[in-house]
């Protein structure tokens, strides 16, 4: 077993703190990281606190890693020592069912295995890239393009790829008309794949007070939805919209705002229930649909399609004593758009 430096939760209630802890043995399919970079992803705020059901404690979280490759196993052919690498948010699944031969690894029938609080293949808790190393399975080890910057690439591995994904899926192209509702670390990823992929791209975001910004990453409209009636005035506006809060919303109305044969796809996660009235989807031949993350394939090409067309996520780098206030602050939401960890300071 390795030690290794870490940042970790030892309860719901209390800061992160410094640890020690563990990673496994490099085995003949492993590949060993020495993390450089460390993304701080929302999800990581809920798992530590609670918020969306018990963990096990200690937690180390961080589902958003790139490094460089430092020992690779005696089987392993797709990394080699000194590659620019990356993990996102599973690191195995079972490799039998259905979904994992169609290469849909996240969609695994029986759970993939999470970079954090998961049963890792060796019986021990899963911990995630607060920390400087990580073993991790080279089928779930991505290339990170040398033409994203290093202490940027972070981020693509969780909020890169939540919002490709179901652009990709949904068909945003050139023609098409897209909404991106909510512009925080997804939304701002959002904007830019989209635009991007040649789509016309409208934000909807509940004031204008990120205007400059989404209008600079190239949306053509920014729609202030707490304004009387600024939904109503976009009746059959949009083919695609994705929606990045995690919060209540009212689907009906945005259900509105498609155009015949449009999707409505949710990559935010709401904890409590929300209403819908059927014939919303029904008149319009409409979609409300949801989406996670996404393969490790389709993982790959994004990074590859934002190396391509220099597309990189706006962040803030911070030493690992700042995390609890870049937690608050993420809450708050006083980000633009996504702390980034770096692990020198572990």
């Amino acid at each position: 077993m390795l030690t290794v430096k870490a940042y970790g939760a030892t309860s719901a209630a209390d800061p992160l703190v410094p640890l020690e802890i563990e990673r496994r043995d490099v085995g003949p399919h492993d590949v060993l990281i020495a993390i450089r970079y460390a993304g701080i992803c929302h999800s990581d705020i809920h798992t530590v606190r609670e918020e969306w059901g018990p963990i096990t404690f200690p937690q180390v979280v961080g589902h958003e890693i790139v490094g460089e490759v430092t020992e690779v196993g005696s089987a392993v052919t797709t990394h080699a020592v000194g590659d620019r690498v990356g993990v996102g948010c599973m690191v195995n699944s079972c490799r039998e069912c259905d979904e994992c031969r169609a290469g849909d690894e996240h969609l695994c029938e029986n759970g993939n295995v999470g970079t954090y609080d998961s049963v890792d293949v060796d019986g021990t808790i899963t911990q995630g890239g607060y920390s400087t190393h990580v073993v991790v399975n080279e089928d779930f080890v991505l290339r990170v393009p040398k033409e994203i910057p290093y202490e940027k690439a972070a981020p693509l591995l969780c909020a890169g790829i939540t919002t490709y994904s179901p652009l990709a899926t949904w068909g945003a192209a050139s023609g098409k008309k897209v909404a991106v509702v909510g512009f925080g670390g997804l939304g701002h990823m959002a904007v830019k794949i989209a635009v991007a992929m040649g789509a016309e791209v409208t934000v909807l975001s509940r004031t204008d007070a990120k205007k400059d910004d989404s209008l600079a990453f190239g949306a053509v409209r920014h729609i202030a939805t707490g304004e009387e009636g600024a939904l109503a005035s976009l009746k059959r506006s949009f083919d695609i919209i994705i929606n990045t809060i995690s919060a209540p919303f009212d689907i009906d109305a945005y259900l509105r705002t498609l155009r015949p044969h449009g999707a409505l796809v949710n990559v935010g996660l709401p904890p409590e229930a929300l209403p819908m009235h059927v014939g919303s989807v029904v008149s319009g031949r409409k979609v409300f649909a949801g989406s996670n993350i996404g393969s490790i394939k389709e993982t790959q090409e994004m990074l590859d399609f934002c190396a391509e067309h220099g597309i990189a996520p706006e962040t803030e780098l911070i030493s690992a004593d700042r995390i609890n206030e870049a937690y608050d602050r993420t809450v708050a939401g006083d980000v633009r758009y996504r702390f980034v960890i770096d692990t020198a300071t572990l």
